[in-house]
């Protein structure tokens, strides 16, 4: 299944055995080869015996996938490799087709090493969900599988377990970390009422949970059947060199056959298709995208999948998360509005008292603003936290509700007017007692960044895409520069708006939680913007490891030059190669001769391929 994520990494050439292997065997070939030649004067039928090992064990591998590609209608710059070693074998230059079969595979073994692995993003979801479940029956607990969970059942969850589905404690006190599916680092309080998530992380007491949703409708399973979506309807991305091949290669052919037809010359032939083996493509692109990669990991940068380097100066549209991208990710109470009878120190004391057990994002902020005053927390009982409702418990006797004006909107409370940012509201005893407001600051340089975007970059949409409330996007898309919004989206919402935008033009999505992970997926290009999930640095294509946007402006620039330098690697050595080639075609070149004019065409477009990896004083351009 991850398999598929990424195809367009694995299929430039497709062999039985790795290309590395390929490629040792084939130099040790050659050295023996010309040991037996130079130094031992062995006859010809014994000094060709460690070029036949190479043609059989190394070349049937590489050409056997390539003629399934010609049958498929696939053919690329990478069957002038081919049709070169076939020639070499008819015409008895054994020599030759081993030199090509090294240049061969030897570009796909750096290919290889440039792309990313297959990715692990939907393993890694699955292995961590336990695959048993503690019902609890009477008084005695029995092991059933996942699927076997009903609405109401009574599961235990033992200290350190996953939670296997979305419910309520019913018993006992404890923690669980959901930072896998939220992005909060911290663990969360659970006491009977609480809700639970399934994919949390319980602490180090047992909880008796109950079921509200199936395994299959919970929030973790939710996530997965997005991400495996989206990796099925990802895009293929053609490739740099597969551009480049698309002319190269009928030009070299033609070239070729008409060197033959015009002479009668199958050497011809054979000299021009091994002047034309199209290093420049196979090697000195894979090697400037292991600099660009080089270069990227020492500015904490990591690219998971090389294709993007290739991708990113093309994207048109870009998509940001709002918090935690944008923003610093941490609102602060920033102001408290009592109505008369109640004051601030005690609302906030016993709204903190509360939101020790919650895990909404406000939560955090509430807490802060508590310690700060010095208030100390009281014990809370009957906590309760539904979807839509807010969270409600008892401290000090005093029942509290903490929730939003939209969830109170049929009771007539006189609230103050409706600000722009975050905000929440207290009821105590059923009485309107304060609202909270709070800031998410905007980093510092989002403006700057967001503002270079279009003359720099070419980037001609920004968009902000969140699950957060209207009027709070709407505010920082003012204070950013962003006029385009899509505000309280789900992460499918999500996912099915950066799908639609990939559809009009290539997109960039940044984001920095587990329920962006899906969105990168989407997108043509998916950054990850910190390190606070795991799943969503396996999903993204590259991963900001210091949360800066001038670190995103690095990479897009060290994209845009890597493309630079490799098609300069690329057309220069291509261009070098068509002159050898016409040199072959009027018989200034023997086969042998153009292995090794091919081989200095080679060098020449792989050290200027190295240059990548050498950082240019400036990186960023805002």
């Amino acid at each position: 299944m991850p398999e598929a994520v990424h195809a367009e990494n694995s299929d430039k050439l497709s062999v039985w055995l790795p290309p590395r292997f390929i490629a040792i065997l084939t130099s040790v070939g050659i050295a023996l080869h010309l040991i037996f030649r130079v130094l031992l004067n062995f006859s010809v039928t014994a000094r060709e015996i460690p070029l036949i090992v190479v043609l059989v064990i190394g070349g049937i591998p590489l050409i056997v996938p390539l003629v399934r590609k010609l049958f498929a209608l696939e053919f690329g710059s990478d069957h002038l490799a081919g049709i070169s070693i076939l020639t070499s074998v008819v015409l008895h230059e054994y020599l030759v087709a081993a030199i090509v079969i090294l240049m061969l595979s030897g570009g796909s073994a750096l290919e290889e090493f440039a792309s990313r692995r297959a990715s692990s993003v939907l393993d890694a979801l699955a292995k961590r969900m336990p695959q048993i479940a503690h019902r609890k029956n009477g008084a005695a607990v029995l092991d059933i599988k996942l699927g076997d969970i009903a609405v109401g059942h009574s599961l235990i969850v033992f200290p350190h377990e996953i939670c296997p589905v979305d419910g309520v404690v019913v018993e006992g006190r404890g923690k669980m970390n959901e930072a896998y599916l939220t992005g909060e680092p911290f663990e969360m309080e659970k006491v009977p009422g609480a809700m639970v998530i399934s994919g949390a992380v319980n602490g180090d007491t047992a909880l008796t949970i109950r079921a509200e949703k199936l395994p299959v409708d919970s929030r973790y399973a939710r996530i997965m059947r997005v991400m495996q979506e989206s990796q099925q309807r990802r895009p293929r991305m053609r490739r740099l060199g597969d551009k480049l091949g698309a002319w190269y290669t009928p030009v070299a052919l033609g070239l070729a056959g008409a060197a033959w037809a015009l002479t009668g010359s199958s050497n011809r032939f054979l000299a021009v298709l091994v002047v034309a083996t199209p290093c420049p493509l196979l090697i000195a692109i894979p090697v400037a995208v292991i600099g660009a990669i080089s270069l990227a990991a020492r500015r904490g940068i990591i690219i998971k999948n090389p294709a993007v380097l290739e991708q990113i100066e093309n994207c048109r549209t870009m998509i940001f998360d709002k918090t935690g991208t944008l923003t610093y990710g941490k609102p602060a109470l920033s102001e408290t509005i009592c109505a008369p009878g109640f004051e601030g120190n005690e609302v906030l004391r016993l709204c903190a008292s509360l939101e020790r057990y919650s895990k909404h994002p406000l939560a955090g902020a509430v807490l802060e603003a508590a310690e700060a005053a010095h208030l100390g927390v009281a014990p809370a009982a009957e906590i309760s936290e539904r979807p839509g409702e807010g969270l409600a418990g008892l401290v000090d006797g005093k029942k509290v509700l903490v929730t939003s004006r939209r969830a109170i909107a049929d009771r007539s409370f006189a609230l103050p007017p409706v600000a722009a940012g975050l905000e929440c509201v207290i009821l105590i005893d059923d009485v309107y007692a304060a609202s909270f407001r709070f800031t998410d600051a905007p980093r510092k340089e989002s403006p700057l960044f967001v503002g270079h975007l279009k003359p720099r970059h070419a980037v001609n949409r920004v968009i902000i895409v969140s699950g957060d409330r209207d009027k709070e996007v709407q505010l920082l898309a003012a204070q950013v520069g962003v006029t385009e919004v899509h505000s309280a989206k789900s992460p499918e919402e999500k996912v099915e708006i950066v799908r639609e935008e990939s559809r009009r033009a290539p997109t960039l999505f940044l984001g920095d939680g587990i329920n962006d992970a899906p969105a990168m997926q989407a997108a043509t290009v998916g950054v990850a913007f910190g390190v606070k999930s795991d799943i969503t640095s396996e999903a993204a294509d590259a991963v900001i490891l210091e949360a800066s946007l001038g670190r995103v402006d690095e990479l897009m620039h060290i994209a845009i030059r890597m493309r630079r330098i490799a098609l300069q690697s690329a057309v220069g050595g291509m261009a070098l190669s068509i002159l050898g080639m016409v040199a072959a075609a009027f018989g200034f070149l023997p086969p042998i001769g153009g292995a090794i004019a091919q081989e200095v065409i080679d060098l020449a477009a792989v050290l200027n391929a190295v240059r990548v990896a050498i950082p240019p004083k400036v990186l960023t351009d805002f």
